[in-house]
């Protein structure tokens, strides 16, 4: 019988990143994705925790990064975002991964507005092993990661030493290119 995920976690920290453990089914666990969060709406932390509470049963977290403020990116008027990073073993395939992102999404009350608009959460994969798809509606890695200083900071957090698999550049080189100003660390944990 799987257990509550969230009671499951055991929150560590190891110099400043917040890691998560987790014993649920690790040999069932074959394929390593890594997944933007991002809220600017409602009760932000709430959204994170929720988000991964609902995902918890198809996944074993690895590494959660700190999170962080950051503004909005695309269209400026609306507020400060949180954002975050997971490193996450699944057993999902990348096109079920999707449709559970979106799923979790909706639980959580997501209503699609406008292209950058505000949102309760937002779910996106970054990457999934080192696989490179290009087909509508899921690109992997995801597009714009290497433009986006949103994604990258707390992917920073843990892996800096990964490796874009298009690009050929791991993320501490990638974030040395965007500007980073605005972001600043967030405070209150997961």
């Amino acid at each position: 019988m799987r257990r509550s995920n969230l009671s499951a976690m055991e929150d560590c920290f190891v110099g400043e990143i917040a890691l998560l453990a987790m014993t649920v089914y690790p040999n069932d666990m074959t394929h390593d994705a890594y997944l933007a969060l991002g809220t600017n709406l409602g009760n932000r932390i709430h959204n994170f925790r929720a988000a991964l509470s609902l995902l918890s049963p198809d996944f074993e977290w690895v590494a959660v990064s700190r999170v962080y403020e950051t503004p909005p990116w695309g269209y400026a008027d609306q507020p400060p975002f949180l954002n975050m990073v997971v490193h996450a073993r699944t057993n999902l395939e990348p096109a079920t991964l999707l449709e559970t992102l979106k799923r979790a999404e909706i639980q959580i009350g997501r209503e699609h507005t406008f292209r950058w608009g505000p949102r309760l959460i937002d779910l996106d994969i970054l990457f999934y092993d080192t696989l490179v798809l290009d087909t509508p509606p899921l690109v992997i890695p995801h597009p714009r990661l290497h433009e986006r200083a949103f994604v990258l900071v707390p992917l920073m957090d843990i892996a800096p030493d990964l490796v874009h698999p298009v690009l050929g550049k791991p993320i501490r080189d990638l974030l040395a290119n965007v500007d980073a100003s605005g972001i600043a660390l967030f405070n209150e944990l997961i």
